[in-house]
């Protein structure tokens, strides 16, 4: 575990101590009991409720877990809530599989930006849209580029976002090639930045790792990080690193090597990026 001196030096501030509990007034982590390299501690299923209302919010409902389902059913009625909706950031598995059933556990709709995993008569997810329930406003922020369904959920009364896979609470997140696009990723950074100059967003509640209490500095890293990768990636090709399994290789040689498949995405994602541009 992070200590607090050394998390207040990394990118984005997270906090030190694990996903799960209450995170914001509003929102409350319920960790998925399905952590791995990709999805660090597990996901983690977000309720989000405004004070005094008894109506709830699931954004992420996680895996086809029924503990981890009946666990986020459990934490609603011990607050004296009932889960009225069910919100989708983006279609992978570890997101949305326990969606459906969470909708036939609470009666809940689900809705996404894929009409597939959409249930209970739940609609879409569009730009501009302003979801209200139980006193609650969460506001609709496309952010293609991690997937091209992806989505983030702006919680203005906490200064805070939802960003899905998105933004990370620890380390940086995939490009998931050919659905996710790199430039479309880079232009949803800059959305989720602005939020924090022109709403004052302040917090990250992100699908995986602790919750970023900087998310103006998260969202810099971000983008500088990609940058760096996206020279580091042009600059193998130049030497002579074709494929993107050489590359990985060559730019990932100091990270973990399990890891390595999900790289490869994000590098064939730069190449597609840099190839449009005529940078190579």
């Amino acid at each position: 575990m992070t200590n607090p001196a050394e998390a207040a030096d990394l990118p984005g501030r997270p906090r030190a101590a694990a996903p799960g509990g209450p995170a914001t007034e509003r929102a409350t982590c319920v960790l998925a009991p399905n952590p791995s390299v990709m999805t660090l501690d597990g996901t983690n299923t977000w309720l989000l409720s405004e004070p005094g209302s008894g109506l709830a919010v699931v954004v992420d409902p996680g895996p086809l877990d029924e503990g981890h389902l009946r666990a986020v059913v459990a934490t609603a009625e011990a607050a004296g809530k009932r889960i009225a909706l069910a919100l989708l950031t983006h279609g992978h598995h570890d997101h949305s599989d326990g969606a459906a059933r969470l909708s036939e556990l609470t009666g809940a709709p689900v809705r996404a930006v894929d009409p597939a995993l959409r249930a209970g008569g739940g609609e879409g997810l569009a730009a501009g849209d302003v979801i209200t329930t139980g006193g609650l406003d969460l506001r609709v922020i496309p952010t293609p580029g991690h997937t091209a369904d992806s989505v983030s959920l702006h919680l203005p009364a906490d200064r805070a976002v939802l960003t899905g896979d998105s933004v990370l609470g620890r380390g940086t997140t995939v490009v998931a090639h050919p659905d996710g696009r790199l430039g479309d990723y880079l232009d949803s950074l800059r959305r989720l930045r602005t939020l924090t100059v022109e709403e004052d967003v302040r917090t990250i509640l992100p699908a995986h790792g602790p919750v970023l209490d900087d998310a103006k500095g998260a969202l810099e890293y971000y983008l500088a990080h990609r940058a760096k990768r996206l020279a580091q990636v042009e600059t193998a090709v130049e030497a002579g690193h074709r494929t993107p399994e050489a590359v990985v290789a060559h730019v990932y040689a100091d990270v973990d090597r399990a890891v390595w498949p999900a790289a490869e995405l994000s590098v064939r994602a730069q190449l597609d990026y840099l190839g449009e541009h005529g940078l190579i």
